[in-house]
């Protein structure tokens, strides 16, 4: 768990301070209130920080023995993310900012037809040649979506992904995400603190 939360008593989280375990072709939902640590929860996963006390490990691996270069070929190969505050780059497309990643895979990991098809089910095929600064955030999350799905994966953890979306698109987004994980095999860990994507979920864990 965090350290912050270590003098706390009477901590109620079925994740910190427990044994949890996540595997390939699950679907997890990870429920926080404010404050309750859910970004810090993803930093971990990712290796972004190593502030908590207990042990995270991949394949029986401490995350804590991962050299640099082992997290790098985690996040290209086996750890997708979508982050909360998406982190695209204003001042390219939103094709670019999809084909950024896209290209860091052999040159192409999806190819150009699917992606543009992506951008037709999402409702944004106009949008492709639009500078991200100039989109809304909604749909910039659906970008930020085909961005984290242009790779392959083992683990995809989405941090609230569909918190300006209405339930329309969130609908799509789900069953385009989903059908990659199932395409991959993979886990798939939604992070909420309200709204979230209605899916099978085979565990729902209060942070």
């Amino acid at each position: 768990m965090p350290q912050v939360f270590q003098t706390q008593e009477n901590l109620e989280s079925e994740v910190w301070g427990k044994e949890v375990g996540f595997s390939r072709g699950n679907t997890y939902l990870i429920e926080a209130g404010s404050g309750k640590g859910k970004s810090t929860f993803c930093s971990y996963l990712l290796g972004y920080r190593h502030d908590y006390s207990g042990t995270i490990s991949f394949d029986n691996r401490s995350a804590r023995d991962l050299s640099m270069s082992e997290w790098i070929s985690l996040r290209c190969d086996k750890i997708s993310y979508l982050f909360q505050e998406l982190r695209l780059f204003p001042e390219l497309t939103a094709w670019e900012n999809v084909q950024i990643k896209n290209t860091l895979v052999n040159g192409g990991y999806k190819s150009d037809a699917v992606i543009r098809q992506w951008f037709g089910m999402f409702g944004i095929e106009e949008k492709m040649s639009t500078p991200v600064r100039k989109m809304s955030f909604g749909q910039q999350q659906r970008v930020a979506m085909m961005r984290a799905l242009v790779q392959p994966f083992d683990f995809i953890i989405v941090d609230e992904p569909i918190s300006h979306l209405d339930d329309a698109n969130a609908s799509i987004m789900a069953d385009i995400m989903m059908a990659e994980a199932r395409a991959n095999n993979a886990a798939v860990i939604v992070t909420s603190i309200g709204k979230h994507m209605t899916l099978d979920y085979d565990a729902v864990l209060r942070l």
